[in-house]
């Protein structure tokens, strides 16, 4: 009896503590995004940056990487001229709340100062599609949504196994397969935009001039040259290389230390 009390004893301990640990951990979070975020409206691009760099990394080391000071971050460099590093944060930011109208905004206005306009190769309508309702919300929304809407199936089920009233019945069973539709949308949009987040084949050009060649050497013949922020697909990697796609559709590789994976 008193060895399981004080097991209980050390549990309880230990939670409280654990407790406080992420308690001191918020705490400092917040006391140094609140001086980050004075430096930035002092105009002290470069202190911001210094203050919101170490808070992703905490961020990051804590596997709790944050929409929110991609975001803030992305705005201290733009304001201090970084456009590569401004569009690289907000395209991070983009990635975990592709919803926030914010984040688009500021993305589009840092994409009007970049040197290169390529445009986009055309693309299925029912490809545009799915990818502007799935960006309507992030993948942990849509497993969310996902959920509630799996309960109201099975709502839905149980009234229409247990209601004799007819038209109930039928209204039960066609909402029922609505219902299925949507479940299965809402994976589909939550596991698709997980599965960016994780293998994450987009980078940023971050030089002022990017050679992108035709073979992944410095003797290959120079294909075209991208300029910083400028968007790019990685497809393949040989060495310390990248073979990469713009959005028009042209292919070539260039050095990794040209571009920043998002």
């Amino acid at each position: 009896m008193i060895v399981k009390a004080k097991r209980g004893k050390m549990k309880s301990i230990n939670l409280i503590l654990l407790l406080l640990l992420g308690l001191s951990f918020s705490v400092t979070l917040n006391a140094q995004d609140s001086t980050a975020a004075q430096a930035y409206r002092d105009q002290d691009y470069k202190k911001s940056i210094e203050l919101y760099e170490e808070l992703v990394l905490q961020a990051l080391n804590e596997k709790k990487e944050s929409a929110q000071l991609y975001y803030n971050l992305g705005n201290a460099y733009f304001r201090d001229n970084q456009i590569g590093k401004a569009i690289l944060n907000y395209e991070r930011a983009l990635l975990l709340n592709p919803g926030d109208s914010d984040i688009r905004h500021n993305l589009r206005f840092a994409q009007s100062r970049i040197e290169d306009r390529i445009e986009t190769a055309g693309s299925l309508f029912l490809t545009n599609w799915f990818h502007a309702v799935r960006d309507l919300n992030h993948s942990n929304g849509w497993a969310n949504l996902g959920v509630v809407l799996f309960i109201l199936l099975l709502i839905a089920i149980g009234t229409f196994l247990f209601v004799r009233i007819l038209w109930i019945r039928k209204f039960s069973f066609y909402t029922g397969l609505v219902l299925i539709v949507l479940i299965l949308l809402a994976n589909v949009f939550a596991f698709d935009q997980k599965k960016e987040r994780i293998h994450r084949n987009y980078a940023i050009v971050m030089t002022g001039a990017a050679r992108v060649s035709a073979a992944p050497n410095e003797n290959s013949n120079t294909l075209f040259e991208l300029h910083e922020g400028t968007k790019v697909r990685i497809r393949n990697t040989d060495g310390n290389w990248y073979e990469i796609e713009i959005a028009n559709g042209s292919v070539g590789w260039t050095s990794k230390d040209n571009v920043e994976v998002i």
